[in-house]
């Protein structure tokens, strides 16, 4: 059953979009760090997406999009009113969240709009919760004030020095380890290099570390074996045994190269659908 749009917000033009739509029966269901899979077209292919936020009084759920590929531009196409063809979800574990004391959440990109959701759980189970997100400059820097709602400290990075701290989120972040002892949990959502990174950071303060994984899926559910990570020394699957593991145990190298393997295709598939559009005075 095709489901609704109800607002669409670009964030960052030609780049990133949010939108609320009505899915009631998902929102009644979902939890920090479950995603769903989305289907433009009838021919096209299932995409991962991380529920941003969740109402589940309202039966809406947020979604936020970076336009990279074929699948990603055929969503932006859709505005309020329109309607995506296939919303299924909530798949994945959820975040396990207990109260424990301070917990610091890192974004970056899109991957901040994930950690939104998961930073908030973590509010209202009554820890602490600092959050700190990067982005390439401040045009790009995406749900600060949605953070600066109910997170007790939002710090800010950005690689140009345009806003916040100059420089990477895990300098922050190592930085608030060495004076800050209490701190009982580090999440990170965003590239996998920067969740990389964060794991390496941690691992000398000994900091549980978890990391919410985006290999390629195919179907969501578990049947084909797309989305194996190797999470120590033991293969798992994303979509049912995750998205989120021990940052740790991850084979953040494998992950890296198992992204790449569609790319060409990938680019070919975007190429022709930008023609496409040129054809048709688009």
């Amino acid at each position: 059953m095709p489901t609704p749009i109800l607002k669409k917000e670009i964030l960052i033009p030609g780049k990133t979009s949010k939108m609320l739509l009505k899915a009631p029966d998902i929102a009644c269901k979902a939890r920090p760090g479950h995603f769903v899979m989305l289907r433009m077209s009838p021919s096209g292919e299932r995409i991962p997406l991380t529920i941003a936020d969740a109402d589940a009084e309202n039966g809406e759920i947020t979604i936020v999009y970076l336009v990279l590929g074929k699948s990603t531009a055929l969503l932006e196409q859709l505005n309020e009113g329109d309607s995506i063809l296939d919303v299924c979800g909530p798949l994945g574990k959820p975040t396990n969240i207990v109260k424990q004391g301070t917990v610091i959440c890192v974004g970056g990109g899109t991957g901040i709009a994930a950690m939104h959701h998961i930073a908030k759980g973590h509010k209202k189970a009554g820890n602490r919760v600092v959050a700190i997100i990067g982005a390439r400059s401040k045009d790009l820097l995406l749900f600060e004030n949605e953070l600066k709602s109910f997170a007790d400290e939002v710090l800010v990075s950005t690689d140009d020095g345009s806003y916040g701290h100059k420089g990477l989120v895990t300098e922050l972040l190592e930085a608030r380890l060495k004076s800050d002892k209490d701190v009982k949990e580090v999440v990170a959502v965003g590239p996998v290099p920067m969740m990389d990174a964060v794991a390496k950071c941690t691992r000398p303060f000994e900091v549980p570390t978890t990391v919410s994984l985006n290999p390629i899926m195919v179907d969501g559910i578990g049947m084909c074996g797309a989305c194996r990570v190797s999470v120590g020394g033991e293969t798992r699957f994303a979509c049912v045994d995750g998205p989120e593991f021990d940052g740790h145990k991850v084979d953040f190298a494998e992950l890296r190269r198992r992204l790449g393997a569609y790319r060409k295709q990938e680019e070919v598939s975007f190429e022709k659908l930008n023609q496409e559009g040129a054809g048709n005075g688009k």
